[in-house]
């Protein structure tokens, strides 16, 4: 198989993919011998473009990058195409349990021919929810929910992971059916206390209370039993979220933490809790169960946290049993201009899976399909996320598969779906 994969079906993340001999994925360069059609004309000549038989059906054709399958640990991937982790805020409860929306969101995007799944931000205990509205995976009546979405996730084709979250100083923010939007919810009206590092401020939001000792071991404990339940609940993967300027990347940022105890100081001291939490993890998950670490590559501050040191930090999570790096960037500090551009943050991708040697994902204004392949086909990351795009169309996959030439019998549709396959008539 080309691309990044071993022969012993392990990623090779010291290769880029390269394009299949019989031709690259946008359909310019090609071996062998050309098609003939019996007939020429105008309408011979877009059949050949596409790739079609004389029958009208589209010839079987090489898999282009991004619909290559991958590996990670036990978890065999059917493509690159990855729904990365999106707050809905739609816990209406408050209770963290998730909901119809939930089973509906998850599940057709399953469908829609995604080859992973990454479940929102799953708060490890309440106070670590992001918004009241926010799901959680700290008791039994939310792990009984996760398991009907996540058995049908599995059963449409796609791989569910679970992200895990404490939100720090940005928790008890907000959220549309409630309103507090970037602002903090007062406890009399179901919010709470913040937690954080240092005691400072995220923006105009509460100041958080700075965490003790004590309170870091119970943090990572419940990051512990919160992926003994993901396990339970059916999960596949376990991401940890220590990105976007939630807890994990809150230690992390020397603009945030200003701690003097071994939580603190030089980069071994803030990335100390990222690593206890990611040994509690890996300690209760099976050996075959990917584990995934999102990063924020940098904060886009002067003086705060920048690629290097994630690079440094990705290093080490690597060592520890980590599989995969979800690259991102953002969230950390209030108030800074972020560069936003399609493929903005791609780069910081590839620097990571090159230097790290380590699995990556990109995300970020990844829209369309040809720029997707693209990204996979010149080994500037092992998988896309495609975010607000899926929002808008679930089955985007599908629709990717058709721009990319591939037949409906080598596209992910569920059964039932394949006879209203793209490209046919009626």
């Amino acid at each position: 198989m080309p691309g990044p994969v071993s022969g012993s079906g392990r990623l090779d993340v010291s290769k880029p993919i390269r394009p299949f001999e019989s031709g690259a994925a946008d359909g310019r360069k090609r071996s062998g011998k050309p098609i003939k059609f019996f007939k020429k004309g105008k309408k011979d000549k877009r059949d050949k473009k596409a790739g079609k038989s004389k029958s009208g059906r589209r010839r079987e054709r090489a898999l282009p990058a991004l619909f290559q399958p991958m590996e990670l640990r036990d978890q065999h991937i059917r493509n690159r195409i990855w729904m990365p982790p999106m707050d809905t805020y739609s816990v209406l409860r408050h209770d963290g349990v998730p909901t119809n929306f939930h089973y509906q969101h998850y599940v057709s995007r399953a469908l829609g021919g995604f080859g992973v799944v990454i479940g929102e931000a799953t708060a490890v205990d309440p106070q670590g929810r992001i918004s009241p509205c926010d799901v959680g995976l700290w008791n039994d009546e939310q792990t009984r929910a996760w398991q009907g979405i996540v058995r049908d996730v599995k059963a449409a084709g796609a791989i569910p992971v679970v992200q895990l979250n404490h939100s720090g100083r940005k928790g008890s923010s907000g959220c549309s059916s409630m309103g507090y939007i970037n602002a903090t919810v007062p406890v009399a009206e179901g919010g709470w206390q913040p937690v954080g590092p240092s005691p400072i401020a995220f923006g105009k939001m509460a100041v958080p209370v700075q965490l003790s000792r004590a309170q870091i071991a119970s943090i990572v404990a419940d990051f512990r039993a919160a992926a003994v339940r993901a396990v339970q609940a059916g999960f596949l993967g376990v991401e940890l979220h220590a990105a976007h300027g939630y807890l994990l990347s809150q230690f992390l940022d020397p603009l945030i933490n200003r701690r003097n105890d071994e939580y603190g100081g030089d980069l071994s001291g803030r990335m100390r809790l990222l690593i206890q939490v990611t040994d509690a993890v890996r300690e209760v998950i099976p050996s075959g169960m990917p584990l995934l670490v999102r990063m924020s590559a940098t904060d886009w501050a002067t003086g705060g946290w920048g690629l290097d040191e994630t690079i440094r930090t990705a290093k080490v999570l690597k060592l520890h049993g980590v599989d995969l790096i979800d690259v991102s960037t953002g969230g950390l500090v209030p108030g800074v201009e972020i560069p936003a551009a399609p493929n903005y943050q791609v780069p910081f991708s590839y620097q990571v899976r090159s230097q790290v040697l380590i699995p990556t994902t990109a995300v970020g204004l990844i829209t369309k399909p040809k720029q997707a392949d693209r990204i996979i086909r010149k080994g500037l990351a092992d998988a896309v996320e495609i975010g607000r795009a899926s929002l808008r169309d679930p089955y985007w996959p599908l629709r990717a598969a058709y721009k990319l030439g591939l037949s409906a019998q080598q596209t992910p549709y569920p059964e039932p779906y394949r006879r209203g396959a793209y490209g046919i008539a009626r």
